[in-house]
């Protein structure tokens, strides 16, 4: 429905005529963002489509399975076509590769598992790319993320998607006050990837049979090593495996070839028990390996923490609520004890295996769909 007549407010909760509301419609060229452009067109909203070149297109174009390609600013300039609005392409090479590309490698370097699609949120579609929505005059902007913006009592708040399966909250939690004032999801209170889908074959979009994306759109295959050999020529330095009793195990061609939690392709056959990595050891270029239970952790240091509850975070002494320390896993109980505004330490109520420093820590409310914001996982001292 475009217009809520009792309060005077459209679909997008502004109160103008949609003709007269001018949306930013960020097109990866996927199934997702290419409803949500042709449902806001369809419902008479004055759209303007955008996809971001965010690296070497020419490159990519081989590759199927991520976002952002050459073939994906085809798509998406199609569906433009379809049904009838403005479609532009943005070149954010240079920026993509400084605030997201750059960063990556140096933190997978340092040790840490890092989530790009984070920061690209962060740092590119809602920084860079909310600016030019402004600079447009566009009324708001909107994506295809699975995800809701509510309006609560103290203004624009941030849920989880209705689809639990399609949830991307994860990968949204630096989302700020001031950005969710400005951001719609027209996507987030739908039941499931097939009524996507049955939307886009109602419009007739040439991408209602495309595939999701698996990848991050960097890294072909998942093959993060041989991104950063590329990105940092000379990283994939040999060193030694080890025990965490202090054992040699045998030797290794990188650190950058393993993550926390690793279990296969360690490489030290013919031990009696099962190994994983608990430790990457940058500095002396060394994989500590061990049992099961030394990945087991309680206490987790947060830090560049977003906070989107009513109430200041480091009113309180604690908040008890739920989080989750990897995208996979569901939310957990936990207290939260803030040290500043925006660093904090989480103790889980149950050990979790395999946390791990560069991956987000993202916050719950206990009750209810909301989501409260997060941080980094970090080292410590």
């Amino acid at each position: 429905m475009a217009r809520d007549r009792e309060s005077g407010l459209n679909s997008l909760g502004l109160s103008k005529a949609p003709s007269d509301t001018r949306v930013l419609v960020a097109m990866s060229g996927g199934v997702d963002s290419s409803v949500v452009a042709a449902m806001l067109a369809e419902e008479g909203y004055d759209v303007v489509g955008i996809t971001l070149q965010l690296y070497d297109h020419g490159a990519a174009l081989a590759k199927k399975g991520a976002c952002c390609a050459g073939r994906d600013i085809h798509d998406a300039r199609r569906v433009a076509e379809t049904m009838g609005f403005p479609h532009y392409v943005l070149d954010y090479e240079n920026a993509f590769r400084e605030a997201v590309i750059d960063e990556f490698a140096d933190s997978y370097l340092a040790g840490a598992t890092p989530v790009p699609c984070i920061r690209c949120n962060e740092r590119v579609k809602f920084r860079d790319l909310l600016e030019t929505a402004k600079d447009l005059d566009a009324d708001c902007m909107a994506t295809g993320h699975y995800i809701q913006r509510m309006t609560g009592a103290g203004g624009p708040e941030l849920h989880r998607a209705a689809d639990p399966d399609r949830d991307q909250s994860y990968f949204l939690f630096s989302t700020t006050a001031e950005q969710l004032g400005y951001l719609r999801f027209p996507l987030g209170h739908l039941k499931s990837k097939a009524e996507t889908r049955a939307l886009a074959q109602k419009f007739g979009l040439p991408v209602a049979d495309k595939p999701d994306s698996q990848d991050i759109c960097f890294v072909p295959n998942g093959n993060y090593a041989s991104v950063i050999e590329k990105l940092r020529p000379g990283a994939a330095e040999p060193g030694e495996i080890v025990h965490a009793d202090g054992r040699m195990l045998g030797t290794h061609q990188g650190v950058i070839h393993y993550t926390i939690g690793q279990r296969r392709g360690l490489g030290i056959g013919g031990l009696d028990e099962p190994l994983y990595v608990v430790r990457l050891d940058v500095d002396n270029r060394r994989v500590v390996v061990g049992p099961k239970e030394l990945l087991a952790t309680r206490v987790v240091p947060v830090r560049e923490i977003n906070w989107l509850g009513d109430a200041p975070f480091d009113s309180r002494a604690e908040w008890p609520l739920s989080v989750k320390v990897r995208s996979t896993r569901p939310p957990r109980e936990a207290v939260i004890r803030p040290i500043s505004p925006t660093e904090a330490e989480v103790e889980l109520l149950t050990a979790e295996e395999g946390v791990s420093p560069g991956q987000a820590c993202v916050f719950y409310a206990p009750e209810g769909s909301r989501v409260l914001g997060g941080g980094w996982i970090w080292k410590g001292h």
